[in-house]
């Protein structure tokens, strides 16, 4: 007898191909049978043939690293029918550690948030058995980051280029990390300490990366004013190394850079038919979130917190800090690129009172220069400050959705008590928006790109598709209404009716 059957089921598969009619059985972890719709039973029989059954969606970049920690059953991604996430991205993760964890807790916060028990953990193995300790509510797999690297190999000095004994050491470091299961590397060229990295840095790191067989995340160095070079880096250090490739939320920051979304397009392109393996992700937003102090001149990224407080607050290092955010050279002002009336405060624990509103609206209750505003408050700040940004347009948001070699990603940040919708909406926005609403792609499509496209580039040859023998992550949902209404993960019912069931039945994938 089967555990489940879905009977009469709107099946969109993962594959792309159009949507069919039929029973799927499930017993214990897997779907077992696919049949004629109507000819199956099983202890539970769910029948709802007005909404579409597909694979778990797959979150191909995420940052719940310290959210699985406070929270096992992560509702926040099963509510969105996403049964498997991708962390560790942008360069910041959680492993190795060795010595002391309290400079990587300062270094993260901002992203992954805080989280004040004991860090257990020394590298991946110590960590995911720290997870599987407590359970987690989905399936959750790790990139091994380039700032924990940086920190493990270099100690509180990382904020400059590395010696070759350094690399070397990151370079054993992380060769451990893959072997123990982590499914590949990230790096944030564009935050402090990974912007350092010279290119014999990121070459050995990546000769690591080939031999494994893993995969290079990357948050590349510039997302406006100098898009076009920072992507040809990134691409020319996938050719060099032969690594598979992936392209964090690719978009082009600032409306003086959205007539470069074209060209970066065919620049991706035309390497891949060179043969480079790369693919790029994106969630569906126009406008992003980040931590407010990532504003500041690389120089000042140089400093640690203390001494970036400091230096904001000295007159004439605040004027130099105003010259270079106003008029960046080969790097990205955020500040002058999006404009202090597209900056809004997420969260701000020395300020709370400006939570919510734009540097501009801050500046006018002021009266002070809206730069000035943001200085006065980071120089005050000793925890958490983060931001969202408008970003890019709405024509080239569809331009980067439609094109075949993007997939989704959440780009979830839980480091702010109120954060960026798309940490729990991104999927059914992505439903609601882009295929009910807008039609800028069809169902089959998007499910592919959230399923079957990210299982085959992490490799996961058990996940991803509604198919005979894969593990039964499933999602039934309504995607006029873009709601959720059950979720299967490894088998086990995790979302009922529209409410989580409290269920821990994910795991820990292991490259």
């Amino acid at each position: 007898m089967y555990d489940y059957v879905f009977r009469n089921a709107n099946v969109v598969d993962g594959t792309g191909r159009k949507a069919y009619r039929a029973d799927v059985a499930v017993y214990s972890s897997l779907i077992c049978l696919i049949a004629e719709p109507g000819t199956l039973g099983a202890k539970h029989v769910i029948e709802k043939p007005e909404l579409v059954l597909c694979p778990g969606f797959i979150d191909i970049h995420s940052h719940d690293d310290l959210e699985v920690l406070r929270n096992a059953g992560m509702e926040s991604k099963l509510m969105q029918g996403i049964t498997l996430d991708v962390n560790g991205n942008c360069g910041i993760g959680l492993f190795p550690i060795l010595g002391e964890e309290s400079e990587l807790r300062l270094l993260v916060e901002d992203i992954l948030g805080t989280y004040d028990e004991r860090w257990d953990w020394k590298d991946y193995e110590g960590y995911r058995k720290r997870i599987e300790r407590t359970g987690t509510g989905i399936n959750m797999a790790f990139l091994t980051s380039h700032s924990a690297l940086r920190l493990a190999a270099m100690g509180k000095d990382v904020r400059r280029s590395a010696v070759r004994e350094e690399i070397e050491k990151m370079c054993l470091l992380l060769d451990e990390q893959l072997k123990q299961g982590s499914l590949g590397f990230s790096s944030g060229l564009y935050y402090s300490p990974c912007m350092f990295a010279d290119e014999a840095e990121l070459l050995s790191l990546l000769s690591v990366v080939r031999e494994n067989n893993k995969f290079f995340a990357v948050h590349h160095r510039c997302e406006g004013d100098d898009l076009i070079p920072s992507l040809k880096e990134v691409l020319e250090l996938a050719k060099k190394s032969g690594v598979r490739l992936e392209i964090s939320h690719l978009k082009a920051i600032g409306m003086r850079n959205q007539g470069k979304v074209d060209e970066a397009l065919s620049m991706i392109e035309e390497y891949r038919k060179g043969g480079v393996d790369v693919k790029f992700d994106q969630y569906p937003y126009e406008f992003g979130s980040t931590g407010l102090f990532s504003l500041l001149p690389p120089p000042i990224q140089r400093l640690t917190r203390l001494e970036q407080r400091l230096a904001i607050s000295l007159e004439n290092e605040r004027e130099e800090i105003k010259k270079e955010m106003l008029s960046p050279d080969g790097w990205d002002s955020i500040y002058s690129l999006a404009g202090p009336e597209n900056i809004r405060i997420l969260t701000l624990d020395s300020h709370k009172e400006v939570e919510g509103k734009s540097l501009s609206e801050i500046a006018a209750e002021s009266g002070k220069d809206p730069l000035d505003v943001l200085l006065d408050l980071l120089a005050d700040e000793t925890g958490r400050a983060v931001m969202t940004d408008i970003t890019e347009s709405r024509e080239n948001l569809e331009k980067i959705m439609r094109h075949p070699l993007m997939s989704f990603g959440t780009d979830s940040l839980f480091s702010s008590p109120s954060p960026h919708p798309r940490t729990r909406d991104a999927a059914m926005h992505l439903v609601r928006e882009f295929v009910s609403s807008y039609h800028v792609l069809g169902l089959e499509e998007a499910v592919r790109k959230m399923s079957g496209e990210n299982a085959d580039r992490l490799s996961l040859g058990d996940r991803g598709y509604v198919k005979e023998g894969m593990r039964a992550d499933l999602v039934l949902f309504d995607p006029e209404k873009g709601a959720v209404d059950t979720v299967l993960v490894n088998g086990k019912v995790a979302v009922s009716g529209g409410r989580c069931t409290g269920s821990l039945s994910g795991s820990l994938i292991i490259g």
